[in-house]
């Protein structure tokens, strides 16, 4: 049986080609849900509307969710509700980019 947890540790190995922090820590995934065949659901978004690398990073979170053992399918769904911000970044994503609650 897959875990949440496996789940996000793959996603964790997918960074925005143009920010060097993983889509996870930067706060695009918004929902996973997992079903008892294995299939996950993804719901994820991006920091712009018009995000050039949306379509490769969308593929790589699902070619990296797919790789995990037990994933039998996986199925992402772009939203833009509610819109991403940076309050969204963890801690750590934050203090990697230097975006203290000062610089922003």
């Amino acid at each position: 049986m897959i875990n949440k947890e496996q789940i996000i540790a793959a996603i964790k190995t997918v960074f925005d080609p143009e920010v060097p922090v993983n889509v996870w820590d930067l706060g695009l995934i918004y929902d996973i849900k997992i079903s008892d065949s294995g299939h996950v659901k993804i719901k994820m978004t991006m920091t712009s509307p018009t995000c050039p690398m949306s379509e490769e990073i969308m593929q790589m979170v699902k070619f990296a969710v797919a790789s995990v053992v037990g994933v039998d399918g996986v199925d992402i769904e772009l939203v833009w509700n509610p819109p991403w911000d940076i309050s969204r970044m963890s801690t750590e994503a934050r203090l990697e980019l230097d975006l203290t609650e000062d610089g922003w």
